[in-house]
């Protein structure tokens, strides 16, 4: 005697862990694309008509909206500033130090960073995005 089977078997595709998969996937591309550059500190500069490029011996110098200092990527308090650029230019005579100050900054802020490299005769540019881009 043949037994019949009531339920007939159907294919079916199991998605239940699709959506973790694919929000892990997007987790990890935006942890990635973060530390593509993790060296940069992120910072909204002010506009310019044109962008002009220097190719001597640079330093860059970041001020952030919460008047943090970095050269290069090494944190320095605004006392120890102008021993550290002294220290640079010793190294360095004919060094450009690249103000890159957040657009958020009073203009004595930037006044006060550009006074110290005029007292130690460094020449020092301010970096600006063109206008429109961003």
């Amino acid at each position: 005697m043949k037994i019949k089977r009531k339920h007939e078997f159907k294919p079916e595709v199991a998605t239940a862990s699709l959506n973790d998969i694919m929000f892990f996937l997007l987790l990890f591309f935006l942890i990635v694309s973060t530390f593509a550059n993790p060296h940069v500190i992120r910072l909204f500069l002010p506009k310019a008509n044109s962008n002009q490029t220097i190719a001597k011996k640079q330093i860059t110098l970041s001020i952030t909206r919460k008047k943090l200092y970095y050269i290069d990527e090494k944190p320095v308090l605004y006392l120890d500033l102008e021993s550290e650029l002294n220290t640079i230019k010793s190294r360095m005579p004919d060094v450009t130090i690249v103000v890159r100050a957040d657009g958020s900054l009073t203009i004595q802020d930037l006044v006060d960073v550009l006074q110290i490299g005029s007292n130690l005769d460094i020449k020092m540019i301010l970096a600006t995005e063109k206008k429109g881009g961003s």
